[in-house]
């Protein structure tokens, strides 16, 4: 069985898995740091205020636009040092992780909805309920579903900086080589499964396929899963996976790669779905917004379109966000809470979109990155949020994603039925739910 999640596409809303068993009991371990979760009483710093404080993120494509923001706030603030501190995807968590069990955070860090509860359920992450009170963030300047992703039992610790929404990135040059039309906001699962099969039977001979399946549920099957009629946890607070309609959204890419359509698992796990399709190895892949940093520096760039997702029983896609939050051991709280303030404020979001690294948060401030990749409809992002659905998490996101990871790659494969393992993964996914 492979059970490896695939390495490099899920750099935002996965948990960091391979690190994640155990972590609540490591991080409920160790007591809380000095401000514990009382919030305080946060005033702006006056202007000349010294300090050096640590914001630490995970995408170094958005490291251009980070510091454009931090070169922003020392205009306010020239004597505040920000240290940038990124840690790719697969180490990230691991770090934060160790970090939180010895109460040294950075000051300021990325946090994403998966992770947020067990961070701000064990006190490690400061609200910003003094910030909102005084004026200095206002929650409605954002998307309410990516607010109420960052408040937990009534308290907010953050606010998005940015969102995804995931569409079809597809190869204008492959897909015209195998004769294949381009994709369309029609388009249903039957048409990207016939798609992606001509253009893997008409370009065999030179290594490249369809479609590219991806393991992650972000990218991949939460949407059709969604998109199924099914759910991953019901109202109800459990697992939602011995549907039939789960299952449904599930088959799809057991189907995909049963065809030829994809490359096997055992493909996609030495090389990730992003990297077939940067290298010009497939026509399709599902992926976020934020690809368009690396698919704009990709040798692919100027033959790349983007496409609504293939629609099954209805429309609907997953819509995530990556929130800052300050660390409740920082030293340097007043500093990391004013750069904390400035990423959230318009101009500072405006600017993110303006670089086309993200689609910034702040309600309005969207419309130039859908024009930051010209010839490319980005558009495509936006217009998502009309039919998009959070992503799935809970106070343990990290237990039952490890569950998934472990399971689901023997589905995609074939090696057994997906009625069978979803009725195991429901049943185990429901037993750790109840105990949250």
């Amino acid at each position: 069985m492979n059970s490896s999640p695939q390495r490099s596409v899920p750099r935002r809303a996965l948990t960091g898995i391979t690190a994640a068993i155990g972590v609540s009991v490591l991080i409920a371990g160790c007591a809380a740091g000095p401000a514990g979760t009382t919030g305080g009483d946060y005033t702006p710093p006056d202007k000349d205020l010294k300090a050096e404080i640590t914001y630490a993120f995970w995408d170094a494509t958005q490291q251009d636009a980070i510091q454009a923001n931090v070169d922003a706030f020392n205009e306010e603030y020239p004597n505040i040092d920000v240290n940038l501190d990124v840690t790719p995807w697969e180490g990230y968590w691991t770090k934060v992780q160790t970090q939180a069990t010895s109460n040294t955070l950075p000051d300021l860090f990325w946090l994403n909805g998966p992770n947020f509860q067990l961070y701000a359920s064990n006190d490690k992450i400061e609200p910003i309920t003094s910030l909102v009170d005084g004026d200095y963030i206002d929650t409605a300047n954002y998307p309410e579903s990516l607010v109420d992703l960052y408040n937990l039992d009534g308290t907010q610790y953050g606010v998005p900086k940015d969102f995804d929404t995931i569409a079809l990135w597809y190869n204008k040059d492959i897909l015209a080589q195998a004769g294949v039309e381009e994709p369309t906001a029609d388009w249903t699962w039957d048409d990207l499964a016939e798609a992606a099969e001509t253009v893997s039977t008409k370009l065999e001979d030179k290594g490249i396929y369809g479609v590219a399946a991806g393991m992650d549920g972000q990218t991949t099957y939460y949407n059709t899963i969604f998109q199924a009629g099914g759910e991953v946890i019901t109202a109800d607070g459990v697992s939602g996976y011995d549907e039939a309609a789960t299952q449904d959204g599930l088959q799809v890419w057991t189907d995909l790669i049963a065809s030829g359509a994809s490359p096997s698992i055992p493909q996609l796990t030495d090389t990730p779905a992003d990297q077939w399709f940067t290298s010009g190895k497939v026509g399709m892949f599902y992926s976020g917004s934020w690809s368009r940093g690396a698919i704009g520096d990709s040798p692919v760039k100027d033959v790349v379109d983007v496409a609504p997702l293939p629609q099954g029983k209805e429309q609907a896609t997953v819509i995530h966000g990556v929130s800052n939050v300050v660390a409740a051991s920082s030293k340097n709280k007043q500093a990391a809470q004013a750069l904390q303030a400035f990423l959230a404020s318009e101009a500072a979001q405006k600017q993110q979109g303006d670089m086309g690294a993200v689609i910034p948060a702040f309600n309005g401030t969207q419309a130039a990155f859908a024009e930051s990749y010209p010839g490319v409809n980005l558009q495509v992002f936006l217009d998502a949020t009309e039919y998009a659905k959070p992503l799935p998490v809970s106070k343990n996101s990290a237990a039952w994603n490890a569950l998934e990871t472990k399971l689901l790659p023997d589905v995609f494969s074939g090696a057994t039925k997906v009625a069978d393992v979803s009725k195991d993964l429901a049943a185990q996914m429901t037993a750790l739910l109840a105990k949250e």
